[in-house]
């Protein structure tokens, strides 16, 4: 999982440079025609098209598996703690394919699964963990998910130079929000794990 995710964020660093490569090539031929930079642009696409692809085939894998671990944490947080969801074990895996509900419904099941990982103070009463971990990885992978949809559209719409050399910036940022979102995902997984396999062996109270 978190090899997949970094996986995903060291390819969305690489593709960030490439496209910021690109702007620059862009930016040489609003001035005119140049040969020299029209053979370097087909030598970027020849090293980005395969990238690209590579990066929609990651993205999709590592999507599924994620989703699956997702499903099984959140079923974890079951058995921690019964009555601590809105929503049943199944909308881990359903809430991301609703449309617009995908924008919360994720979010409050990771809410939620983190609160029941949280062990209870020693004597047993509730401890508030933060979980600013879970809102850091969400508002990222939200943010770099419309950047993304936005920069495939302004590419589509590009037909000069300028637009071509500004939707090559724009798209190097929506590249850099998914490494962004990548590692904060990582930092999630990890904690989110952790704090499961700690309460699963040490029982529901923390240690004095």
């Amino acid at each position: 999982m978190t090899l997949l995710l970094s996986l995903v964020g060291v390819l969305g660093l690489v593709l960030s440079g490439a496209e910021l490569f690109r702007a620059g090539l862009q930016d040489d031929l609003t001035s005119g025609p140049s040969m020299g930079t029209s053979e370097r642009l087909g030598g970027l696409d020849a090293l980005t098209i395969p990238l690209g692809l590579l990066d929609v085939v990651l993205y999709l894998a590592t999507a599924v598996v994620f989703i699956v671990w997702f499903h099984r944490v959140r079923s974890n947080g079951q058995v921690f703690r019964p009555d601590g969801f809105t929503q049943s074990a199944g909308w881990a895996i359903g809430g991301w394919f609703v449309p617009l509900a995908n924008l919360f419904f994720p979010y409050r099941t990771a809410r939620e699964t983190w609160n029941a990982s949280t062990q209870y103070a020693p004597d047993g009463t509730y401890r508030q963990v933060s979980g600013a971990p879970v809102v850091a990885w969400w508002l990222a992978f939200v943010v770099s998910t419309v950047l993304d949809r936005v920069s495939s559209r302004q590419y589509l719409a590009a037909e000069t130079h300028e637009a071509l050399r500004d939707a090559s910036s724009f798209a190097a940022v929506a590249e850099l929000s998914t490494t962004v979102a990548a590692v904060l995902a990582v930092l999630f997984v990890r904690k989110l794990t952790a704090m499961q396999r700690v309460k699963a062996v040490q029982g529901p109270n923390a240690a004095a």
